[in-house]
Parts: C-alpha cells; structure tokens; sequence
C-alpha cells in the first residue's frame, strides 16, 4: 500500500463552520447555467489537505463543485458507513478514490497485502458510486525494471476482474520522475500505454494529470488516441521547476495549455470527470473557501474558452 501521508503534513484545524451550509438553500451548483454539460468538475480532497471530510463534502457543494476525489484515509477517519449517507445526501458524484497499489513493496507491504487491502478499497468505492480507483504501482524498490513492471501487472491482472464484478473502474496513475522513490515508476505515456496494452482488460484504463505529462512530445496530436483509455484527467499547473513533490499551481497560474488539453479530450469525446488535485505545501495554508471559488470559475474559463 503506498504511504498515503505527504510530507510535512499541516495539522488539521476544528471543524468548519461550513457544514453548517450544506443543505442551507441552493448551491452554487444549482444557481450557474451549465456551460459543459460532457464535462464534471471535481476537487480531490488532497487539495483541501487540511479539512475534515465533512467540511470537504460542504465546502464542495457551497462553491458549485460537481463532484468528489476521496482521498482514502480521509474516508477511514470519517467512517465509510458514514460517508456513504453524507455523500448521497450532498448528491456530489464521486470521481476516484486515491489510491491502492504499492505492489513492489517499498512501504513494507507483502503483494498479497497490497491486493487485499485494495479490493477493500474497491468495494468502499463501489457504495460510493467511485467512477474510479486510482492505482500507484510504487516505486522500483530494488527490483529490476521488468519485474517490477511484472508486479504491476501481476496486481492489475488479479484486481481488474474483482473490480469488474463491482461495477469500478481501475486507473493507472504515472508522475515525472521526481515522484519514482515515493509513488510509482511509471513516468510517461508510452510506458503507462505498454502497461495497459498487455493488462487488456475493459475497465482498467490511465489517470492523465496534466501537471505530469503535459511536456510529452506531441501530445495534443495524441490526445485523440490516448482519450478513450483515461478513465479519470487530473488538473493542476505547473508555475516553476518543482522544488519538491509539493509545489504544485492551481489552475490558471501556470505554463500548462490547460484550454488546448481540455479542448483536444472534449473532441475526442471525453465525457468524465476533470479532477483538479493539487499538491502544493503553499496552497494547504490558504483560504479554502476562495481556492474553491477560483477552482469553479477558473475550469469554468478554461472549457468557455475558443482556442485557435
């Protein structure tokens, strides 16, 4: 299982008034003409580190977000019995639960341990309605290459089927290679595609964070061929050279051609959620109600956009 703690984590703060808001009249949501209808907005619970799943589910809703990237631990803390009820009751569609993987061992884990606990996730995420699970195969650990690219693909062969069974997608996750000694050893397109090609089951497909591979070559041309295997685009921008695993931008604050990547998914027919998931220490400290706020009207710029 991958080690679901970033480094340094914030301390949480008391609970925000905002649950307070959440069934108090109508929200954002409902009082915005909808101007994309193929395509969600959702915030992963990364992005409000320091909230509390409750004021994650209230704040969300308050600022018209369409749906929800449950990050694990949050849920565990809440209680998953809970959580369904709170979530069915906020109507936000849930995009992904982060993560299971963390096959190779490199926190410690057994392979069979790694599997069993990600088939609880999976259940959990079919009572949520998960559109999605994320899948980090973690990093090397020592193994050579091609074993640990075996494992990973070992561990999506005995959970695709299992998965299928409860309705819940599989989505491989790479990052740049900053990310290898923590999160996983697949950095690119091509070597995540590889990894799909000979797993070839239905419902196992790639998360496609823009932070992490909008530098690939020609990748606007190969968005039309990759579209129909991502199962969940992940949002975020990059404003420097990274300086950690945490120096992530919100969106509109950064180089990436975020406008001409959703156009290019949207022609291609990508009708699933667009998940914004920050990981940034500067952005864990801020307003979250007002990075919500930008979060809605900046994604909503970025698809009301005409790119020529």
């Amino acid at each position: 299982m991958i080690d679901d703690d970033p480094e340094p984590p914030p301390a949480k703060p008391s609970k925000s008034s905002l649950v307070a808001k959440l069934f108090s009249g109508r929200s954002s949501a409902e009082n915005r003409l909808e101007k994309t209808p193929d395509l969600k907005l959702s915030v992963n619970q990364i992005t409000t580190y320091r909230w509390l799943f409750e004021d994650d589910i209230a704040g969300y809703r308050h600022a018209g977000i369409d749906g929800i990237g449950l990050w694990y631990p949050k849920l565990v803390e809440f209680g998953e019995d809970r959580a369904v009820d709170l979530l069915a009751e906020s109507g936000l569609s849930v995009s992904s639960v982060s993560w299971v993987g963390g096959f190779t061992g490199r926190n410690g884990y057994a392979f069979d341990d790694a599997i069993r606990e990600a088939k609880e996730t999976i259940r959990t995420a079919a009572r949520i309605n998960a559109e999605s699970v994320i899948v980090m195969s973690g990093s090397r650990a020592g193994h050579t290459a091609n074993h640990a690219r075996r494992l990973l693909i070992q561990g999506l062969d005995e959970l695709a089927g299992f998965a299928c069974e409860y309705g819940v997608r599989l989505a491989v996750q790479p990052m740049m290679r900053l990310y290898a000694r923590d999160w996983t050893f697949l950095a690119t397109l091509d070597e995540t595609l590889a990894v799909l090609d000979e797993c070839q089951f239905a419902n196992v497909g790639m998360v496609f964070d823009a932070y992490h591979l909008w530098q690939e070559d020609r990748l606007l041309e190969r968005i039309p061929e990759i579209a129909p295997r991502v199962s969940l685009l992940q949002l975020s921008d990059w404003h420097r050279e990274p300086q950690s695993q945490y120096d992530q931008a919100l969106i509109g604050d950064g180089q990436i051609p975020l406008d001409e990547i959703l156009q290019a998914f949207v022609e291609a027919g990508y009708q699933r959620h667009c998940e914004v998931s920050v990981w940034s220490e500067e952005l864990w400290k801020s307003d979250y109600e007002e990075l919500l706020s930008q979060c809605r009207s900046r994604f909503d710029n970025l698809v009301a956009a005409p790119v020529s």
